[in-house]
């Protein structure tokens, strides 16, 4: 295999991104580091729409080779480094960048109309519709349902056409599609209601937790022969588990604002479920893009247990208001990340070899 060096920018302006969200994230657990101007504001916009909003694209991009899907990665790149001295322009490129990248998934299902690309269409148009009501001024608390939409179905749709080798009954698709629809209304209930918005979203959290740790493939895996296939399935079923776990915080509490609370009920989603599968479909998504296989070791393991052991800690001191608990959870996340950047890096570079 040969290195793509053509696609190395874009994966280093994603990559900026989530490391300029690592630091954002540190100022808002309350850390004495240094700062730029808009910088804790941005968290929550460079890590969804900066850094997973410049990689998304750009993995379908490369998968369908039509040159002007490569502008949409783009425009969210330029849209996280406008954010520091132009947040309002900002956020107008995130969501150019997000109908962009509907744009690619109309393709997607103009060329193959299943379950799965429907399914991540749907998740693109989640983010188009949360970025417009963010740019008119709704805030992130409310909107964050949109966002969570976005990848919660991007990453179903992805693990649906990887499971289409089970074949799947009528009834489990069907099921998976009211769970998915259920999402959907959770976020579209919000922009109105934001109690009642919260609690259908974590029902479909719930549900469709539920529903990847009884049909997916990562089940039948986990006890797999091949070692990287085996860590790939214990990444993905954990990330269920979070997704289960964040749908529990919703239901409970219901409309969270900011505090504690909000950030153990969004972290599960973004960090337990979201990081989670980063972890584990790294060794699929760089190979396709950078042309390079990953190699794997069973130091990877390392990185997987130490997020979600800190991911506990972070969970427990806010749900039990224990500010430093929740600032070393959230702290030793963030290590977590930087070490699979690390091992991920390094196992590329050993790939090339």
């Amino acid at each position: 295999m040969k290195l793509q060096i053509r696609f190395i920018p874009f994966i280093a302006l994603a990559l900026l991104a989530l490391l300029f969200a690592l630091w954002a994230g540190l100022i808002r657990l309350g850390w004495a580091v240094p700062s730029i101007p808009n910088l804790a504001l941005a968290h929550g916009p460079l890590m969804v729409c900066g850094f997973l909003g410049v990689l998304i694209p750009l993995e379908r991009a490369v998968a369908i080779r039509q040159k002007w899907m490569f502008a949409v990665p783009l425009l969210s790149a330029f849209g996280w480094i406008t954010l520091f001295f132009a947040p309002a322009i900002g956020a107008i490129l995130f969501t150019l960048g997000s109908l962009g990248t509907l744009a690619i998934l109309g393709v997607m299902v103009q060329r193959e109309p299943h379950i799965h690309t429907i399914t991540m269409a749907f998740g693109a148009l989640a983010w188009v519709i949360g970025n417009i009501l963010w740019v008119s001024g709704f805030p992130i608390f409310q909107i964050v349902f949109w966002w969570m939409s976005f990848l919660i179905l991007t990453i179903g749709g992805e693990r649906l056409e990887l499971n289409r080798v089970l074949h799947p009954r009528p009834e489990q698709i069907r099921s998976f599609s009211i769970f998915a629809a259920t999402l959907l209304a959770g976020a579209v209930l919000s922009t109105f209601t934001l109690t009642w918005g919260a609690r259908l979203s974590g029902l479909a959290m719930l549900a469709l937790s539920l529903w990847f740790l009884k049909n997916d493939l990562a089940t039948r895996n986990i006890h797999h022969s091949n070692p990287l296939t085996r860590y790939i399935a214990i990444c993905l079923f954990s990330g269920f588990i979070w997704l289960g776990i964040s749908g529990v915080i919703h239901l409970y509490f219901g409309a969270l604002y900011a505090g504690p609370f909000y950030d153990a009920s969004v972290h599960a989603v973004f960090v337990g479920f979201v990081i989670s599968m980063i972890f584990g479909h790294a060794p699929i998504i760089f190979p396709a893009i950078l042309g390079v296989p990953v190699t794997f070791y069973r130091a990877f393991y390392v990185q997987l247990i130490l997020l979600h052991l800190s991911l506990i800690l972070r969970v427990t001191g806010d749900l039990t208001n224990l500010v430093t608990i929740r600032k070393w959870g959230g702290m030793l996340n963030e290590v977590a990340i930087l070490l699979f950047l690390g091992m991920t890096i390094y196992s590329i570079l050993k790939g090339k070899k």
